[in-house]
């Protein structure tokens, strides 16, 4: 009696790739605790920039795309992670958590110097108000200067902070994910 014939299409692809664990046992992992981190600073980077009233559109525009696209991919890949689609779809999910940590690094660290130089170009520039005559602006040397209430000015080192906090939750995460994908 002859074997059964086997499908191609089952014997075709290989099982996907991935060593962390999936469901909710993930966010017991420090790489699952680091992507609740992203998505949480992420979030509160896009808050913030956000409710600065984008002082220097060309600058913190960049902060907003790349806050707000971080954040969407981040939340989907943990979904895919929570739900356990990832054990259905057949690929290598370490080198993806690899390069999309690298990509995500490289796009938050541009974010960081862009943020923290709208900051920093307005430290010099003060509005000075004197009795009886209109309002006189002193600018600081340079290229670039933004004028930025105290509250502003505030809001945008906040987001400095956290932006500089989430580049370093995104090298960690790929640090970890290139030791995962190395074993």
């Amino acid at each position: 009696m002859s074997e059964p014939a086997t499908n191609p299409a089952a014997t075709s692809f290989s099982a996907p790739v991935i060593t962390l664990p999936l469901g909710l046992a993930v966010l017991r992992t420090y790489s699952g605790a680091l992507i609740c981190l992203e998505i949480f600073f992420g979030g509160l980077v896009w808050i913030l920039v956000a409710s600065s009233a984008v002082a220097v559109p060309l600058l913190q525009g960049w902060v907003m795309f790349v806050s707000v696209t971080t954040f969407l991919f981040s939340s989907a890949y943990l979904a895919f992670l929570i739900t356990g689609l990832a054990d259905r779809i057949t690929t290598d999910w370490n080198f993806l958590d690899v390069f999309y940590h690298f990509i995500a690094l490289l796009f938050y660290f541009a974010a960081f110097v862009l943020e923290a130089a709208t900051t920093a170009a307005s430290k010099n520039a003060v509005i000075v108000t004197q009795p009886g005559q209109p309002p006189c602006l002193t600018t600081p040397l340079g290229n670039v200067f933004t004028v930025l209430s105290g509250r502003r000015y505030g809001i945008n080192v906040a987001a400095t902070i956290l932006t500089c906090m989430v580049t370093l939750c995104y090298g960690c995460s790929m640090v970890m994910g290139f030791k995962r994908w190395r074993k």
